[in-house]
């Protein structure tokens, strides 16, 4: 490891750490970069969505072709984004009926027509409404590859929308808009959760994935096919009787059904131990999985939002693959003789094919912004160019600060050890003054279900690039180190995940790399409520930052969103037979123990984590005399997408380091 005391090079001058001039600014941050996400390919046409801090968070619909070159493709004021799972994805589809999206905020779907490089804002295209009513949304949008409808996940909040109901339906694209067809066909319900409906190539047969409460889709789920029904002219009318090909027993966590060009049916699933890539036959009942020949690490990821992709079968039984090693994503090509060629770069998903057989994906690099690609790997040597960035190339390579992997003991001599990114404070015009440690902030993942990446990240870069160095902890639960690992955290949350936290700041703390006295841990979500146990738990910490995170177990089991209503259940315990379980392990108990100085953000719209949590535990830390500060934000929810929400919350985060550990921002 980099003696993260010692100068760069003599062009470098010694400046107290969190004082650094940094090129990472708040107007960069804030309102300069752009949330890249969604790529997809119709034809010789690459679409991806844009989140547009500058304009409210606004996501658009972007395009390139070799023609047409980029721009957006929807009349502008579109705003593409749905709620189903409150998380959403999955927002567009692109086929030769055309562009299929969910306007975010009615949740209606449109249909714009004449797809295609010809497609622009001001293309004169035909966009008309598929479906909406007040009360319903529609996800992970799909078209049937034989014309014969949009597929979509429905949630219908018409009726209880504490538990909305989920069901596969199917809309009319060439039907005029009415009650059925604002609606759309269901064909199939009763599940509490539905997602990846899949079409085999002939047009016989979908596949999807269901669950049920109390499981999340980590846990276990369903796999299901069914024969389509469909009226002469190919338009889909429904399906005959379903049956289960796999996960009907037991926990088993499978995702991501697809179909290959010749008919076989692949999966995920983690029945192994760690999530992979399973061949399912043709789709027939009783058809047992077998392994696919796959590269090393676990392949697949949380099912958090819809739309993903760890995998990608290609004509002629080639396939792609986004695997996970040591916490690092990697992608890899088998060709059709099983020989792995490695893909270069850092796909954020698994890159998909233009009709030529090049590739493009979102490109999500530790050392520069997002950006999209597009490769040629037929070429010798292959071809790669940079279609779109997030943001201009402002930052140069000395500012950037690299991850180092870390190993570091957790628990007994049984536990396998646990994992972390180290960033050290990198400037090309600072150093840490001699004598003078860094002060470190201990990054918390959120989901718990999730984990930390190594691509370039401003919540990283931010602070580093001022003197900050920063650890971020994949603590038990965090995925692609396979389903033990994930399983720790099965009625440990707010202790494996503070344990792990502690055990990886001790790491840091006892090779030296950082000033023992000046630590923060902060985190979002979920791990804004590891955030606050860990206060409690541990003197290590001089402060913590929790954006919109868990206060209250109790109040979390009770208001929730249905999908993750029962979460708890797996993480905590049953509720309400484990309510006092709750209560302990809630950090609005634990306030009296919490004497590090604490600063809360939060969205006045969070329907994920309610404000009501926010206020109950400021008033709580401070009626026991625990500095406390709450930020709210009007019209904010799970997640800030506002340029002025996100450069507040930067700038204030830092003085309130400044102000504890004896510095002045720079800025």
């Amino acid at each position: 490891m980099t003696d993260t005391t010692a100068p760069f090079s003599a062009h470098r001058r010694p400046i107290p750490c969190g004082a650094w001039p940094s090129p990472v600014t708040a107007a960069l941050v804030a309102g300069k970069t752009l949330t890249l996400s969604e790529v997809t390919a119709w034809d010789q046409t690459v679409y991806w969505l844009e989140r547009r801090p500058a304009e409210g968070g606004r996501t658009v619909l972007m395009h390139w072709s070799e023609t047409a070159g980029c721009g957006e493709v929807l009349p502008p004021q579109t705003d593409i984004g749905t709620r189903v799972h409150e998380y959403g994805g999955g927002a567009y589809a692109v086929g030769a009926q055309g562009i299929a999206y969910s306007e975010r905020k009615s949740g209606a779907v449109w249909l714009a027509q004449k797809a295609g490089a010809q497609t622009r804002a001001d293309g004169g295209q035909e966009i008309r409404q598929l479906a909406g009513q007040p009360g319903l949304r529609f996800a992970d949008l799909r078209f049937d590859p034989m014309g014969g409808g949009l597929l979509a996940v429905r949630e219908d909040h018409q009726h209880d929308p504490a538990e909305p109901q989920a069901a596969l339906v199917v809309l009319d694209c060439t039907a005029k808009t009415g009650q059925a067809a604002a609606q759309g066909v269901i064909l199939a319900s009763g599940a509490d959760f539905y997602a990846a409906p899949a079409v085999s190539p002939d047009g016989q047969l979908l596949a999807w994935i269901e669950w049920s409460h109390p499981f999340m889709p980590w846990e276990a789920t369903r796999l299901c096919v069914a024969r389509l029904e469909r009226t002469p002219s190919g338009t889909i009318t429904g399906l005959g009787t379903p049956y289960v090909l796999a996960g009907g027993a037991g926990h088993e966590s499978l995702l991501e059904p697809r179909w290959t060009e010749d008919g076989h049916l692949l999966v995920i699933s983690d029945r192994s131990g760690q999530w992979s890539v399973w061949h399912a036959g043709r789709g027939e009942a009783e058809t047992a999985l077998t392994p696919c020949a796959v590269p090393q690490g676990e392949i697949g990821q949380p099912a958090w939002v819809f739309g993903q992709r760890s995998y990608q079968p290609l004509p002629g039984g080639a396939c792609l693959f986004l695997s996970v090693c040591e916490g690092e994503s990697q992608t890899v090509l088998r060709r059709t003789d099983g020989a792995f060629l490695p893909i270069p770069g850092r796909p954020e998903q698994c890159p998909v094919p233009l009709a030529d057989g090049r590739l493009v994906w979102l490109d999500t690099p530790p050392d520069a912004l997002p950006r999209i690609m597009l490769a040629d790997m037929a070429a010798e040597p292959p071809q790669e160019r940079i279609l779109y960035n997030a943001a201009p190339a402002v930052l140069q390579a000395q500012d950037i600060a690299c991850p180092v992997s870390l190993r570091f003991r957790v628990g007994g001599e049984d536990t396998p050890s646990g994992h972390a990114f180290f960033y050290p404070p990198t400037s090309r015009t600072a150093c840490v003054p001699e004598r003078e440690r860094p002060p470190l902030i201990v990054q918390v993942h959120g989901g718990p279900t999730a984990r930390a990446q190594d691509s370039f990240s401003f919540k990283v870069q931010w602070w580093t690039s001022r003197g900050f160095a920063v650890l971020d902890v994949n603590y038990g639960g965090s995925t692609g180190f396979g389903r033990a690992w994930r399983e720790r955290l099965q009625g440990q949350w707010g202790v494996v995940d503070v344990a792990d936290c502690i055990a990886a700041c001790t790491h840091v703390v006892r090779e030296g790399w950082v000033d023992a006295q000046r630590i923060a841990i902060r985190g979002s979500s979920a791990g804004g409520m590891t955030v606050l146990v860990a206060l409690a738990e541990s003197s290590l910490f001089a402060a913590g930052v929790s954006l919109y995170g868990v206060t209250d177990l109790r109040a979390l089991a009770a208001e929730t969103h249905k999908f993750e209503s029962r979460y708890l259940d797996g993480l905590i315990g049953p509720w309400p037979e484990s309510e006092a379980l709750y209560l302990a392990r809630s950090p609005v108990q634990k306030v009296e123990r919490i004497r590090a100085p604490v600063l809360l953000f939060q969205g006045q719209e969070d329907r994920v984590v309610p404000l009501s949590q926010a206020r109950a535990m400021a008033e709580a830390l401070q009626e026991a005399g625990t500095p406390c500060t709450l930020r709210e934000f009007p019209g904010e929810g799970h997640g800030f997408r506002q340029e002025s929400t996100i450069r507040a919350a930067f700038v204030e985060e830092l003085a309130f380091y400044g102000g504890l550990f004896g510095f002045e921002p720079a800025e």
